[in-house]
């Protein structure tokens, strides 16, 4: 059985279109125009991905990202944004920030865009070469359930937090460039993407979700990268 996506757009002509386009790719599609009902076609249908346009009435895209994020039941649901009107790099940056895993412009090739569904889906399937929980510093992580707990008390990390966290973890000790991190997290090739403020982001947001007693093991190395130092 395909892969389960959930299209939503405010254009009926653009829906349409990747309905069929990816139906015919061995995709089971489902669309809608409005963000609002987006949210509870997600909780409900737990789609394996979502296309979102970035600016609809309403719920745009931005919003309904930054929602799923929040949420137990959808925020590992990965997302990629549409937009052919926010298309400067503060409204990527700010999608990216959002939780959006991927951000293409408007118009776009569709084989790019299904090349791109694919890569993310892959990140997804194998976010971790760790199989087991590991525990370090207090923290215990889980990749299968994709839970992490710091002093037995949860945490809710967005999908990128936690294959941050389980990136610096796994490679505990070892200074990670920034392009690395961006690479094998993000999935950005180096030569087209290498800004750091992504990285820088996330990392403050995990720092301060982990709490001071753990987020000191992060260690930000100037002009390097980042470690997880014991």
């Amino acid at each position: 059985m395909g892969y389960k996506i959930l299209i939503v757009d405010d254009e009926s002509s653009t829906r349409n279109v990747l309905k069929r386009y990816l139906e015919s790719r061995a995709f089971a599609a489902i669309t809608t125009h409005d963000g609002s009902e987006a949210l509870l076609m997600a909780k409900e249908s737990k789609p394996d991905i979502i296309l979102a346009d970035a600016e609809m009435p309403g719920l745009d895209g931005h919003t309904l990202c930054r929602i799923l994020r929040k949420e137990e039941t959808t925020r590992s649901i990965p997302v990629i944004m549409m937009s052919g009107a926010k298309i400067q790099e503060k409204d990527i940056l700010s999608g990216l920030e959002g939780g959006a895993d991927d951000y293409i412009l408007k118009p776009f090739s569709l084989p790019i865009l299904l090349a791109k569904i694919h890569v993310v889906l892959k990140r997804y399937e194998t976010p971790s070469q760790m199989e087991d929980k590991l525990k370090k510093c207090g923290i215990e992580l889980d990749p299968t359930g994709r839970t992490v707990k710091v002093k037995g008390k949860s945490v809710a990390l967005t999908r990128k937090e936690f294959d941050l966290l389980a990136t610096l973890i796994g490679k505990s000790g070892r200074v990670l460039r920034i392009a690395y991190l961006l690479e094998t997290v993000w999935g950005y090739d180096p030569a087209d993407y290498n800004d750091p403020g992504t990285v820088e982001v996330h990392i403050s947001r995990l720092r301060k979700k982990l709490g001071p007693a753990v987020a000191k093991h992060i260690v930000s190395m100037t002009g390097h990268g980042y470690k997880f130092e014991e």
